[in-house]
């Protein structure tokens, strides 16, 4: 193992393309991380805007390739359109950078195998922020008590993501499937995550996968806007839906929820808001042998950023492992391709 270095971690942002670039640079920061500065250049000047005003330490580079070869940079952050992470990345990791993306990493296999060969190749960290895990309190304390048997050997999985569209606010990039990558490739790699790290499977096969267009009139020819995926091991089964169908008079943009069924009990996570329930989000309710209890995870502290900044420094990989990251993002890849689209309404 290398030797722990005691300099800060330095990071730039180059990829600003999503909204999920705020809670990358905002985790680092507080994990101890400097933040070096972001290239501004994106599809949509409002998240340009959102980053200067929410870190206005961050120097701003009209440029990527000053910060994909700056000297002083070790990880380069992205949530670029996703069809250009995997460029991004490799170009990083060839200059000697590790790479934290959002999800999801990859939108093909060409280019899942590339980054693959190029991690092999430099020895760097290609990391995704799988956000409805790294940073819901309620899922990481679930993942704790399951690993630590709280409901017995677990079974089953269901996991659903539904999303509010907000069309109107939406970059073009958005509704075009080879650019944002396909609603499995994109929001199931969440579920994908969950239900890999609850069952503690290296991998999985994909038993079924679907897709469709069930609201036509909301977006483009090609949008499709419901995705299901039945994953599978010799021990283990799990559910996915996804979804862009949250109501506009939802408080928050999904009511998204993760199930396990185990031996000897059962949990729900109900990670944004309980509805007409307790105020909040983070709400955990575990069902074992003594009974039932709802946990309030809201103030239990996160700790993948802090992993991960660790990791750069000592080349560990405590936060997620890179085989995790390739296999996730495989899979997600393999339900797209295999799934079963609904026929287009006339």
């Amino acid at each position: 193992m290398a030797a722990m270095r005691n300099s800060p971690v330095r990071f730039a942002v180059v990829g600003i393309d999503h909204r999920h670039v705020y809670d990358l640079v905002e985790g680092l920061l507080a994990a101890g991380a400097q933040g070096v500065g972001y290239c501004d250049q994106g599809s949509d000047p409002r998240v340009a805007q959102g980053l200067a005003s929410r870190f206005p330490e961050l120097k701003a580079f009209s440029r990527a390739q000053d910060l994909l070869t700056h000297p002083e940079v070790d990880v380069i952050v992205c949530a670029a359109i996703p069809a250009d992470r995997a460029e991004i990345a490799i170009t990083a990791m060839r200059h000697g950078k590790d790479v934290l993306v959002d999800k999801p990493g990859v939108t093909t296999a060409e280019q899942l195998a590339q980054v693959t060969q190029t991690v092999a190749q430099t020895g760097r960290i290609f990391s995704v922020c799988f956000t409805e895990r790294f940073l819901v309190p309620a899922v990481q304390h679930a993942l704790e008590l399951v690993q630590g048997g709280a409901i017995g050997e677990p079974l089953h999985t269901l996991g659903i993501g539904p999303h509010r569209l907000n069309a109107a606010i939406r970059p073009d990039w958005f509704f075009q499937e080879d650019r944002a990558g396909a609603i499995l490739v994109d929001i199931a790699s969440h579920q994908i995550d969950q239900f890999l790290v609850f069952t503690g499977s290296p991998t999985a096969e994909i038993a079924h996968s679907h897709v469709g267009q069930y609201h036509p009139k909301r977006a483009g020819a090609d949008f499709n806007d419901f995705g299901e995926i039945i994953l599978q091991t010799e021990r283990h089964r799990g559910y996915v839906r996804v979804d862009w169908f949250t109501p506009d008079g939802l408080p928050v943009w999904g009511d998204g929820r993760f199930f396990v069924t185990g031996t000897d009990g059962t949990l729900e996570i109900r990670k944004y808001l309980d509805i007409e329930g307790r105020p909040g989000g983070n709400h955990l309710f575990l069902a074992d042998r003594q009974g039932t209890r709802h946990i309030d995870c809201s103030a239990m502290p996160l700790t993948f950023f802090a992993r991960f900044v660790a990791d750069v420094q000592a080349r560990t990989q405590t936060a997620m492992s890179q085989a995790h990251a390739f296999e996730v993002c495989a899979l997600a890849l393999q339900a797209q391709a295999l799934a079963h689209p609904r026929s287009r309404p006339a």
